[in-house]
């Protein structure tokens, strides 16, 4: 059967996997690349994060059908540079993924960005498998997105499409966002977001439900404690889940306007919350802000099942689908 070697390339560390033609994980190591505060480029820690994996392992390169990349940052898909990215993250923006690691390999490769990948992986085979219309929403401490339409990846002509992120929801007078602009999405429906307005309303609200949870947590403020306190009756703690899935539902019902997927996945620990507290008020409020006709088939909103396997899974499937081409 054949093989592909997976790369799930973070912020703070790589993952590895071998992959199945089928989806299925054969093996998985993770390695850090902060070790060094990220002295040592990313790129340098991957190649030989990777040559020790295959290493260790006893696998031949040459053996392997393809190699396929999952990178956190804007993704070239055409080149597999890394175009940016709009976190800190020292020697990473201009790495030539693709290139170096068809050096070192002699195999093809194909690099993409994570939320493209977590996408691939829910259509191969989690939440969205069997659709060929799917969105692809990661939370974290940005807002990824990838777009499959028609059963094709979206990448545009620079190889950067999906960058739902920044798509600017509050354009005029809305906060900055650490791309430059002004209002974008993730400011606002982002786990860092939600943090943010959990953060403002315990020092808002400093005898509340919320602020025990928080002093229960060592003080640590998360992007469960609203939804925590909320199920324990508290109204800040609701006001807070409210509001930020006020915002995240905006966002998704333009995507759902624009796009009309069968299936819109959201990745991310947000996602983790219950139905009642968080997928089905979404869905409700999406299909009161999408247009009209969209209600006679409405989108599914599901959460991603792959979780931390996603870009594993997701970037073997870019692999295995750009050599098929």
């Amino acid at each position: 059967m054949k093989q592909y070697l997976a790369i799930d390339i973070g912020g703070t560390s790589v993952k590895l996997g071998l992959v199945d033609e089928t989806g299925g994980i054969l093996a998985k190591a993770e390695e850090s690349v902060s070790f060094d505060g990220w002295q040592t480029p990313i790129l340098t820690t991957v190649l030989a994060a990777a040559e020790r994996f295959l290493t260790a392992r006893g696998e031949d390169p040459q053996a392997l059908e393809g190699i396929g990349v999952s990178a956190t940052g804007q993704i070239n898909s055409h080149t597999g540079v890394v175009a940016g990215t709009c976190g800190n993250l020292p020697n990473y923006i201009g790495s030539p993924i693709k290139e170096q690691l068809e050096a070192k390999f002699h195999r093809p490769v194909t690099v993409a960005n994570d939320a493209n990948c977590m996408c691939l992986g829910e259509v191969w085979v989690g939440g969205a498998k069997g659709y060929t219309d799917v969105i692809g929403v990661t939370l974290g401490t940005g807002v990824g997105g990838g777009i499959l339409t028609g059963g094709r990846l979206l990448e545009g002509a620079r190889g950067l499409g999906g960058e739902m992120g920044h798509y600017r929801t509050h354009a005029q007078h809305g906060l900055l966002c650490t791309c430059g602009a002004v209002g974008c999405w993730e400011q606002y429906a982002s786990a860092s977001a939600l943090k943010r307005f959990t953060a403002q309303a315990l020092q808002d609200n400093p005898d509340s439900i919320l602020a025990q949870v928080i002093r229960e947590h060592d003080g640590h403020v998360s992007g469960q404690s609203a939804f925590m306190a909320a199920r324990l009756g508290d109204p800040v703690g609701r006001q807070v889940c409210d509001m930020y899935i006020g915002y995240l539902a905006a966002g998704i019902a333009n995507v759902v306007n624009i796009f009309q997927p069968d299936t819109l996945a959201i990745g991310g620990g947000v996602s983790n919350e219950s139905d009642e507290q968080l997928l089905l008020p979404l869905q409700r409020l999406v299909e009161q802000e999408s247009i009209p006709c969209n209600r006679d088939k409405r989108t599914r909103i599901v959460k991603a099942q792959l979780g931390n396997n996603a870009g594993i899974i997701g970037a073997a499937l870019l692999g295995k689908r750009k050599l098929r081409k």
